[in-house]
């Protein structure tokens, strides 16, 4: 039997029962409906049982490890080079030497820019919720010493390069849902309960809140989206607490126009297991990973909004030829060469992913990663 520290056992099977009836408690305390993004926040967070806040195998590239999907990082350590890359040139325009992570999984990009940016970082913030992560990255990188800190929040005031891989996907969205030209806030309920066995269902309310793009649709279709407060006041927040610095993200997602175009009618909330993609965030609530893609043009207008410049928006693909990446495949045998292809090839994760970059305090200036392939006219 495992347990984390908190002494609730992390078996899939009693993690489900105990976090499904934590849940159904919050139902209850909510009049017995739950605005959806308290529930995700619940399900990938609440304290040794959500999906990033419990002890089991999260990040690999096969099921037979128990892992549930791969990130860029754990596929090829070229991406961390890369990113490091764009790390010096923000350190250089913007006189700073500290970098602050979020959601730094393993470690691995961690450890990959650490270890390429050497003395230029003179200090390495990781912000991480979740305290089983915490562990592994620190016995990943205790070789870098007192140059890796951790806290599990912003300071009151920072200067330094944000780097964010695959974290604002992960921040709680709330569902709208537009029936019979009627918008409606998707939330959750208690569909059944029999002993330990819980089961969710979805009830919807009336609501003023809106997308940022009203779809053209027909009249009487139903069109299911979502909008993204959290990760927006997060940005704000990160605008008003640094001075000076840069901001660099790396997500899958899509401008405005395209996030929010009619064809996109069922949303793009999904959930990650074994390596399988589902579109059931209600079921095996803390053994999956609940994502949805970003709204990159709201994180643009929140950036503006807090008094940031907005240097480049571009794809994966674009962002790491930029800084570099043909040169290094050219020295990679020819394993290597597969795995760090699949960062910029179409069908895989280069026009998937998008990378946003940010400045504050500063001159504007032509980031490396985005001289070429910018694509700040579509957000």
């Amino acid at each position: 039997m495992n347990s984390d520290n908190t002494g609730v056992n992390t078996e899939p099977s009693s993690l489900t029962i105990v976090l499904a009836k934590r849940v159904a408690e919050a139902i209850a305390q909510a009049g017995g409906w739950l605005a959806f993004d308290e529930f995700m926040r619940m399900a990938l967070y609440e304290p040794g049982l959500g999906y990033y806040a419990n002890t089991r195998s999260k990040f690999g590239v096969m099921p037979e490890e128990g892992s549930d999907f791969v990130t860029a990082p754990e596929l090829s350590p070229v991406f961390g080079e890369l990113v490091a890359a764009q790390v010096q040139d923000a350190f250089a325009h913007t006189q700073t030497s500290e970098v602050w992570e979020f959601g730094a999984g393993t470690g691995a990009l961690a450890e990959q820019m650490l270890s390429a940016l050497g003395d230029a970082c003179t200090g390495y913030t990781i912000v991480d919720l979740s305290g089983s992560l915490r562990a592994r990255q620190q016995e990943r990188l205790a070789r870098f010493g007192d140059k890796v800190r951790w806290a599990s929040e912003l300071p009151a005031q920072l200067q330094g390069v944000v780097v964010g891989n695959e974290v604002l996907d992960a921040m709680p969205v709330k569902l709208l849902l537009r029936r019979q030209g009627v918008w409606l806030e998707r939330g959750v309920v208690v569909a059944a309960q029999e002993g330990d066995a819980i089961s969710f269902g979805w009830a919807e309310r009336p609501t003023a809140l809106r997308p940022p793009v009203e779809p053209d649709l027909p009249a009487g279709a139903d069109y299911l989206t979502e909008i993204h407060p959290q990760a927006e006041a997060f940005v704000a927040t990160l605008g008003d607490r640094m001075t000076r610095g840069a901001a660099i993200f790396i997500d899958y997602g899509f401008g405005e126009s395209e996030y929010y175009h009619p064809q996109r009618h069922m949303g793009t909330l999904v959930c990650h297991h074994l390596h399988q993609v589902d579109s059931d965030p209600l079921a095996l609530i803390g053994l999956k990973d609940l994502t949805a893609h970003v709204n990159f043009t709201g994180i643009a207008v929140a950036a503006q909004d807090a008094g940031f410049d907005v240097l480049g928006y571009t794809s994966q693909a674009h962002f790491l030829i930029n800084c570099g990446l043909a040169a290094k495949m050219e020295k990679l045998d020819v394993i290597a060469r597969s795995k760090a292809a699949k960062l910029m090839l179409e069908h895989e994760m280069g026009e998937f992913f998008k990378a946003i970059m940010l400045a504050k305090g500063v001159p504007f200036w032509d980031a490396a990663g985005f001289v070429q392939g910018d694509r700040m006219h579509r957000l």
